[in-house]
């Protein structure tokens, strides 16, 4: 195998069409060129993601963001070592299209085909961008995913614990759209809760009488839906101060379980490095307690930059390059799949279905 490995990677899982280069070598590794091509707007009207226009959307895009990575990086397909797209998990229209048009580049050019989790291109992050050794603990956690996971291995994925319901991704969304925020609702609720006091809602904290790492937030966005009704009847109206209070309350709920069980899956597992990664670790309150933990327990903590916390193709080409070196290779049969959990020995923490387990 070469010393030098260049891959594009393909990731449409969500609602984010994305496709980087990144090369790994003796010289270290490199982004070569990222584009992200967003879909906010299409989704702005609904209060949140629509499959559907989801779908279409990747449809139609993910070949001209194929061809604009290739003009940023400046190279042709007989420079690239091999092409790595995600295969799941994710809405199954857009992992769909991703995967139809990496099969397509193989065909045409020859290049091998290597079919990545999206959940290992998030766990797998710190190692692109800053060279961790194993094992170390990653806190995923995103719009449609919560989990601790010790990664011993590009393949070997423990889950210590995650969401038994809501991923704190969606509660950010949710709890937006019951105050009247806009979508994304992460960023909104993080902006609206600077000013507001934390104190004034009593809201809970699920699951942390409870050993364990495990997590809840559906129980907590009821709770906030629940205080915003008892505003509402008491004044007639919610006023911008309440909506602060109420998603600085919301925050601080969601930080404090957080580092509590972070906390846990540091005693449990032991290691030198604990990462975070995913949508939701863009948030800076989150980011500080979690160092903080860090600090306290003498771990050293990483997150992403923050381009590299929401969906993009870095991470899938990267989790194609470890994959590729440790032998792995697709062909095309690679099936795009809407449930593909990392730890295949952990049972589900949602359950399954026909299609397999859903985390």
């Amino acid at each position: 195998m070469r010393d030098t490995l260049t891959l594009i990677g393909i990731e449409s899982s969500c609602d984010d069409t994305a496709a980087a280069i990144v090369r790994d070598g003796p010289g270290g590794r490199q982004i070569l060129a990222n584009v992200v091509l967003g879909q906010t707007s299409l989704h702005a009207d609904f209060g949140g993601v629509v499959p559907e226009i989801a779908a279409r959307a990747h449809a139609e895009r993910v070949d001209g963001c194929v061809a604009q990575v290739m003009r940023d990086a400046g190279l042709r397909f007989a420079d690239l070592d091999g092409v790595a797209v995600t295969a799941g998990p994710g809405l199954i229209g857009g992992v769909l299209a991703g995967v139809m048009c990496a099969k397509g580049i193989t065909a045409a050019t020859g290049l091998p085909l290597i079919g990545v989790n999206h959940l290992a291109g998030h766990a797998l992050t710190p190692r692109l961008t800053d060279g961790v050794d194993f094992p170390y603990i990653m806190l995923l956690v995103s719009g449609g995913h919560c989990q601790f996971l010790r990664v011993d291995g590009p393949q070997d994925f423990v889950r210590l614990g995650g969401s038994i319901d809501d991923a704190p991704g969606e509660a950010f969304d949710k709890v937006a759209k019951i105050l009247g925020l806009p979508q994304p609702g992460g960023p909104m609720v993080e902006a609206e809760a600077v000013r507001g006091n934390p104190k004034r809602f009593a809201l809970p904290r699920p699951l942390m009488d409870r050993p364990g790492c495990d997590m809840s937030f559906s129980g907590l966005k009821t709770a906030v839906l629940r205080a915003r009704d008892g505003v509402i009847a008491q004044k007639g109206g919610l006023m911008r101060a309440d909506r602060a209070d109420l998603c600085a309350g919301f925050q601080a709920a969601v930080v404090d379980v957080f580092t509590e069980k972070s906390r846990r899956a540091l005693d449990a597992s032991p290691v030198a490095t604990f990462a975070v990664a995913g949508g939701v670790a863009a948030n800076q309150a989150i980011r500080g307690a979690l160092e903080t933990v860090c600090t306290v327990q003498g771990v050293r903590f990483l997150a992403p930059p923050l381009a590299l916390c929401t969906d993009n193709a870095a991470m899938i080409a990267w989790a194609g390059v470890e994959r590729f070196r440790a032998g792995g290779r697709d062909d095309l049969t690679l099936s795009a799949r809407p449930r593909w959990p990392l730890d295949q020995s952990t049972p589900a923490l949602l359950g399954s279905g026909k299609k397999g387990a859903k985390l």
